[in-house]
């Protein structure tokens, strides 16, 4: 899975925002606001990857037990797919 071409980010101090733009931009007319620890997931999501390898990224940059991880992964990816953002 990977974000869709169109959805573009821009960060704001630790606040990523998302937007959706050209064709993209058909489907959803919002703002996403992400925390730092979403922006990690979104960014992760620039290429063709999985929940799993994001997970696996996310246990080397933050101290968190793996399964609290791979919940929040898998809550934004669904927040993403819920809003056409991924392919």
């Amino acid at each position: 899975m990977k974000l869709k071409n169109g959805f573009i980010t821009h960060n704001v101090g630790k606040t990523q925002m998302m937007v959706a733009t050209g064709a993209a931009s058909t489907a959803f007319h919002g703002l996403v606001r992400s925390n730092e620890t979403a922006a990690f997931i979104v960014n992760c999501l620039k290429q063709e990857t999985t929940e799993q390898k994001i997970v696996e990224a996310m246990l080397k940059e933050y101290d968190a037990p793996a399964e609290v991880i791979a919940r929040d992964v898998h809550s934004v990816v669904e927040k993403l797919q819920g809003i056409g953002a991924l392919e």
